[in-house]
């Protein structure tokens, strides 16, 4: 049991005192029925900052009124943080962070003033601190005027205030303040110039998500040493309004480029058709492997290998550069079909006759040979369509 000095009560009879209080006691009887004066009772209540009550009930995972009354016992016995958090059956950084918050001024955990505090703390709405601070909007709006990002302003305020919660925001405050029009609309702006929050995919429902997808990481090792031709990346370069499409292929070791007519569309379905049809000229052991963004348009990528024998495997979401080979080329073919035209205007003789360009450029990447160069040295019997 703790040891009380003369002039200590236990805890347990305050405890009792804010009892009686909620339970619609006046303080001077509350304070007879417990034994103490009058004069007691109100300090007791003052020091306590009042008395609050909650609400909303208060979940059972988080601290009640008597487990900080057993927090403030056990550190008046001189128990450890630890100790009192197996006793009360909470984790014991509950217990630290709850001293750290629960401490007035001078050093000392009340445990009513304390829970009053956390009462306050889960009051819902909270003012917005943009709003309520003209200090802080000013400084805010200044910094962004000057091309600062919220991550900097949240940084530079927590160096030049610490200590003080109305001077400091997270990064996450600015931009609401922003989006909500809390900022001056004329200066402060973001470096991207966006005026809105950026729609988040947090990820593909699963009616829509591709079956079975082979991950790249399995691909083989001779793919990633571009040794061996074969191991072929993929895309679609999209004209006018995504309405058309020219499906593109390069050899990861010859940079040798396919490109694929698709008059049709687009589609699963189609994407399927002519990858079939136009890539059946190709050896086979020159159809290994074929990498492909998660796009749907190869929803039907078991098919595809079942009737080609290319071996398909996905890129990671949003990774172009796992088809660094791919987008380079995407790249030169936009000096044949510029973004922002109609390409169904393309025949398959057009796209035959570029191809033919790039394939027979001299590359540096292999030593001044052309793709067609380094293809033919793998298989005699490849011949323009």
């Amino acid at each position: 049991m703790p040891k009380y000095p003369p002039n200590r009560l236990p805890l347990a009879v305050p405890k009792r005192y804010f009892e009686l209080r909620r339970g619609g006691l006046k303080g001077a009887a509350a304070a007879r029925q417990v034994g103490v004066s009058v004069s007691c009772g109100s300090v007791w209540f003052i020091k306590a900052g009042s008395m609050l009550l909650p609400e909303t009930p208060i979940d059972a995972r988080f601290l009640t009124q008597d487990d900080r009354i057993a927090i403030a016992d056990g550190l008046l016995a001189g128990r450890t943080a630890a100790a009192i958090a197996e006793e009360i059956g909470k984790h014991r950084s509950t217990v630290y962070r709850e001293i750290q918050r629960g401490r007035k001024d001078d050093g000392s955990y009340n445990p009513w003033w304390a829970h009053n505090q956390a009462i306050l703390r889960r009051r819902r709405p909270k003012p917005e601190k943009l709003r309520a601070s003209e200090p802080l909007r000013d400084f805010v709006n200044d910094k962004l005027k000057q091309h600062w990002s919220p991550q900097q302003i949240s940084r530079q305020l927590a160096q030049r205030h610490p200590g003080r919660p109305a001077m400091n925001v997270c990064p996450e405050t600015i931009y609401r303040g922003l989006y909500q029009g809390l900022l001056d609309k004329r200066t402060a702006k973001l470096r991207t110039g966006r005026t809105r929050r950026k729609k988040q995919r947090r990820g593909i429902p699963l009616k829509n998500a591709i079956p079975r997808m082979r991950p790249l990481t399995t691909r083989p090792r001779e793919a990633e040493d571009r040794t061996v031709a074969g191991h072929w990346e993929g895309d679609l370069i999209l004209g006018a309004r995504q309405a058309s499409a020219i499906g593109t292929l390069v050899d990861r070791a010859t940079r040798y480029v396919r490109l694929i007519h698709l008059p049709g569309g687009w589609r699963a379905p189609q994407i399927r058709d002519a990858l079939v049809e136009q890539t059946a000229d190709l050896p086979t052991h020159i159809r290994r492997t074929l990498t492909w963004d998660q796009g749907r348009e190869l929803y039907l990528h078991q098919q595809i290998e079942d009737l080609t024998g290319f071996r398909i495997y996905f890129c990671d979401p949003h990774s172009p550069w796992q088809r660094g080979t791919n987008e380079n080329t995407n790249g030169l073919l936009r000096e044949y079909f510029p973004k922002g035209t109609d390409l169904t205007r393309y025949t398959e003789r057009d796209l035959t006759q570029v191809a033919r360009q790039l394939n027979e450029r001299p590359r540096h990447v292999l030593g001044d040979r052309t793709p067609a160069e380094a293809m033919r040295s793998w298989s005699r019997t490849l011949a323009y369509r």
